[in-house]
């Protein structure tokens, strides 16, 4: 009997509209795996067995089956975005259970190109910090379940890497992708502004945010782009690669944004050894230094307060854990300058001629290992977000920019847990980062689930 957990997005999808397999059969073989393993790894706040067994037969009975991208294709969604019919909780107790009226426009359109959600996942609450876990459960990492899956995207990120799912849906305020993506294994693209549609809580945290696909294989996060984006643009679709994605102009920086951070061995060894790797690829490759501001742990710190102090309002605090409404006043004075945009575009205006020098650049994806999990939500507010700086200074930068940003497994850790590399590159460029991301999977390619 063919197995079909485990397998790409991509392939399932082929098979059910070849009607090699069932959308029901697929569907039901990876809630068997989801309920056999996710006691252990804390994926799901919410599994809809009953409800995602008859979507799959309404797949399955579609006259357009043979069209759909994600024919049958299971799917997860972050527990921040409307499936219709069930709670989107935000990973805390101060929202309400009423069931959601209408899909967002993402989910919506997973489920338009044959998709079936599963469930929704697990989240830290309003999805803020960098681990996952709060009153609904905590994720971990099935490479190595005495850390943190990372997050905010943690419970997608781990349900793929777990296998429950070949994809899954999350976004990204300040890493909310690219930190759980590269703790778990995973591919991820935070697209640039405006590719997605966002909508994302009060405001997007003031258009940092970003819907975005977490996948084990390139082909399999370029095929879910062109969904959530909507475009059809070859340019992201199946296997296309863009036009003059040969020899990139590539910078390997590991010096971190956010000063006396530095990233741990593990992780610039991989951005070293990537950068090589992208030589043999035919890239011209050279060390450079963003010119990161020294203000930027302070522009970063204001912006990620104040979109948790725009989430928070009109919650109940009483029902906030203490880090939460600690963040959340922290971000209070930050409000009024961090809408104006200003501080977002002055950085914006220093890193353009980086970036009109360097087609893309190559950095760690994290600075060192996720922590390890646990009641962080629990914990103090200055412990939470001294341990998630310390982890990843790599990422904020690229939220206040607003620019395209990937994350690729690379290597491993001491633990044998994935370790990981980031490409960012100009507005615009999301396929040509996925072109470069895939010259690495396929000269150093991944174990795709654990």
């Amino acid at each position: 009997m063919t197995s079909w957990a485990g397998r790409s997005a991509a392939e399932i999808a082929a098979a059910v509209r070849e009607k090699r397999v069932t959308a029901r059969e697929v569907v039901a073989e990876h809630l068997d795996r989801i309920e056999r393993l996710d006691g252990r790894v804390g994926a799901f706040r919410t599994v809809r067995a009953e409800a995602a067994l008859a979507e799959a037969d309404e797949v399955a009975a579609r006259a357009d089956l043979a069209g759909l991208p994600l024919a049958g294709v299971p799917v997860a969604v972050k527990d921040n975005l409307a499936v219709r019919g069930e709670p989107t909780r935000h990973g805390t107790a101060a929202t309400p259970d009423t069931p959601a009226g209408a899909d967002h426009v993402t989910v919506a359109r997973l489920r338009a190109a044959g998709a079936v959600v599963v469930g929704l996942t697990n989240v830290p609450e309003l999805c803020v910090f960098g681990t996952t876990e709060g009153v609904f459960g905590t994720a971990r990492n099935p490479w190595d379940p005495s850390r943190s899956a990372g997050g905010s995207s943690g419970g997608s990120a781990a349900a793929v890497a777990a296998g429950m799912v070949p994809i899954a849906l999350g976004n990204d305020g300040m890493g909310s992708l690219r930190i759980p993506a590269a703790t778990c294994g995973l591919v991820t693209l935070k697209p640039g502004h405006g590719v997605v549609p966002a909508d994302i809580g009060n405001g997007d945290w003031f258009g940092m945010s970003e819907n975005g696909p977490l996948a084990t294989t390139v082909r399999d996060a370029r095929l879910m782009l062109s969904v959530l984006a909507g475009t059809g643009d070859e340019a992201v679709a199946g296997n296309a690669r863009p036009a003059g994605a040969g020899s990139l102009r590539v910078a390997v920086s590991l010096r971190s944004p956010l000063a006396g951070i530095t990233a741990d061995r593990p992780y610039a060894t991989a951005a070293r050894e990537a950068a090589a790797v992208l030589m043999r690829a035919g890239h011209q490759v050279r060390r450079a230094d963003p010119p990161y501001p020294a203000s930027l742990g302070l522009t970063a710190l204001a912006h990620w307060t104040a979109g948790t102090r725009v989430d928070a309002r009109g919650l109940d605090r009483r029902r906030l854990a203490r880090r939460t409404r600690v963040h959340a006043a922290v971000g209070r004075p930050f409000v009024r300058a961090v809408r104006t945009g200003r501080s977002r575009e002055r950085l914006r205006h220093r890193l353009e001629p980086f970036f009109a020098e360097y087609d893309v650049l190559l950095t760690p994806a994290l600075a060192r290992r996720s922590p390890a999990a646990g009641p962080w939500h629990e914990r103090g507010w200055l412990r939470n977000v001294a341990a998630n700086s310390a982890c990843s200074p790599f990422t904020p930068p690229w939220n206040l920019t607003g620019w395209p940003a990937v994350s690729v497994p690379f290597g491993t850790l001491p633990s044998g847990a994935p370790c990981a590399v980031q490409l960012v590159g100009r507005p615009g460029s999301e396929a040509r980062l996925l072109a470069v991301a895939e010259d690495i999977e396929r000269l150093r390619p991944w174990r795709r689930s654990c």
